[in-house]
């Protein structure tokens, strides 16, 4: 069988989920849940990153950088000029050119401002940027940032930390359909499971935090999300049996006595 590759800009993985690294109890605990996750790319809040107070852990310690793809991103800005300003810090802090570009609306739904999101996107772009880009599940939105020369395209399944999984599979599959970049359903992930359904549909890949973080067993659950979208990729390239209204034994019927 053919290998299955995830291309992602010049990057080549094997793996399909993508893990945050907030909410978790400890760097420790991150790390390990990444660890047993098996992902090969981590987000980090820029804004969150200790860069002043030596004494206190940063996640480099517990997460090798050389080991791990670090994928700075530009939680809690809510304009424009606060996202561009975050991610030309991360490329002269780390050198990093793969970013994850969100620019929030508001507090209370934490849905994207997809004024703000493509003004920053045409701007990241002519700069050299690779830009991964968090958006609404609007088709025509998202061909917008396609064309502005987005990496990859990364509707939410729900609000961010909602927990409620995929609530728009028509709009997200218009958006796989049409889509030449990696399709990426980002936030509202609640539980494994919906990140099967997320790849069986044919996303190119899933990114999780809340629902590993959050959970009673983040270690155990980030092997059930490891297993998720292995299984649902896999499903998704057998492709799905034919739905039908009426009945269709598994067993021959003719020659009963």
């Amino acid at each position: 069988m053919k290998k299955d590759i995830f291309k992602i800009g010049n990057l080549r993985l094997k793996s399909r989920l993508i893990v945050g690294t907030g909410k978790y109890k400890n760097f420790k605990e991150t790390a390990a849940a990444v660890r047993e996750s098996g992902a090969e790319i981590v987000t980090v809040a820029v804004r969150r990153i200790n860069i002043l107070d030596k004494k206190k852990p940063i996640l480099t310690d517990y997460l090798n950088p050389k080991k791990i793809i670090y994928l700075p991103n530009t939680a809690g800005c809510f304009s424009s000029e606060e996202a561009l300003r975050t991610l030309r810090l991360a490329r002269e802090m780390g050198g990093w050119k793969l970013v994850k570009l969100e620019v929030l609306g508001d507090k209370k739904t934490l849905y994207p401002n997809m004024i703000e999101t493509i003004k920053s996107t045409k701007v990241l772009v002519q700069e050299g940027f690779k830009v991964m880009v968090y958006c609404t599940d609007d088709p025509l939105l998202a061909k917008k940032l396609e064309d502005c020369g987005a990496t990859a395209i990364m509707p939410l399944a729900s609000p961010i930390g909602s927990g409620l999984g995929i609530q728009n599979k028509v709009n997200i599959s218009l958006i796989i359909k049409q889509s030449k970049v990696p399709v990426i359903v980002d936030a509202g992930i609640g539980t494994a499971s919906d990140a099967t359904i997320a790849m069986e549909m044919g996303c190119d890949g899933v990114l999780v935090n809340s629902a590993i973080a959050n959970s009673k067993n983040p270690l155990t659950m980030a092997r059930a999300f490891k297993n998720a979208v292995l299984s649902g990729r896999e499903a998704h390239l057998a492709g799905r049996m034919k739905k039908n209204f009426f009945a269709s034994p598994s067993s021959p019927i003719d020659g009963l006595i």
